[in-house]
């Protein structure tokens, strides 16, 4: 990830060429930036949206808006070269193409009483909204898909995890603590099933290795041989999983960061 670099009277100069809007502000003319302050962050970080493009600042408390605002002013053309690469997002409703284990199936109305998969299509139950019912259909398959590899490779790996649970994350496909709790976004479930199983081998080389050292990557390749193709699928479509709503829930999924 890039780095920007400036001085106290650059940034002074550019924040005076930036216009103020409740909220957030403007750079480049058109890219409006949404401001966040954290008493965590300890440096500026810009991220953009993976789908819908939107773009977050997020500020130390010690940091001026001034600042900020030049921060963000001197990244814009990082900021609109990002942008145009995002997917559109994309509503969850009768008739698109969904993505289920890697394959497209066409939403469809149906009398069934669950969700369904039958001939090339994703059956929905008439009179139900299908953004939720699809969404809570997706998180059942990811837990199933994925406690059945986490076990696997956790006894390919001599280490047991202490839970399981499922999230929308926003930054990361998965996550593992110091005390063997592991995280997984259930979005997985649109992914190929090789590709979800890499990102439970991944998590699971974490209750060996809390870091990304090549005896993490060495553990990771020996529980799942040739990951890496299954690692550059996500990093290539990963974005596409997240453009899709299920709900109102059109919020920013950070994708690439930006810091100082």
């Amino acid at each position: 990830m890039s780095k920007a670099f400036w001085d106290g009277n650059t940034a002074r100069d550019m924040a005076g060429r930036m216009r103020a809007e409740p909220g957030g502000f403007t750079v480049d003319g058109d890219i409006h930036v949404e401001l966040r302050r954290s008493a965590q962050a300890r440096r500026m970080t810009l991220r953009v949206a993976r789908a819908g493009g939107g773009v977050v600042l997020t500020l130390p408390h010690s940091v001026s808006l001034a600042e900020g605002r030049a921060f963000a002013e001197s990244r814009s053309a990082w900021l609109r070269q990002t942008r145009a690469g995002m997917p559109e997002l994309r509503i969850l409703r009768p008739g698109a193409t969904l993505p289920v284990a890697g394959q497209g199936l066409a939403v469809t109305p149906a009398a069934t009483r669950t969700v369904q998969i039958r001939e090339g299509a994703l059956l929905v139950p008439l009179g139900r909204p299908a953004g939720p019912v699809v969404a809570a259909w997706l998180k059942h398959r990811a837990r199933a898909a994925l406690a059945v590899a986490c076990d696997r490779y956790a006894a390919m790996a001599g280490r047991s995890y202490a839970a399981l649970s499922l999230r929308d994350t926003r930054s990361r496909w998965g996550s593992c603590t110091h005390d063997g709790r592991l995280m997984f976004s259930w979005r997985l479930a649109m992914a190929p099933p090789a590709v979800l199983d890499y990102v439970a081998a991944h998590e699971v080389a974490h209750l060996r290795h809390m870091d990304h050292s090549a005896a993490f990557w060495g553990l990771t390749g020996r529980l799942m041989p040739g990951y890496e193709s299954h690692r550059d699928w996500l990093r290539r479509h990963g974005a596409e999983l997240q453009a899709w709503i299920f709900a109102d829930q059109g919020d920013a999924r950070p994708n690439p960061a930006l810091r100082d």
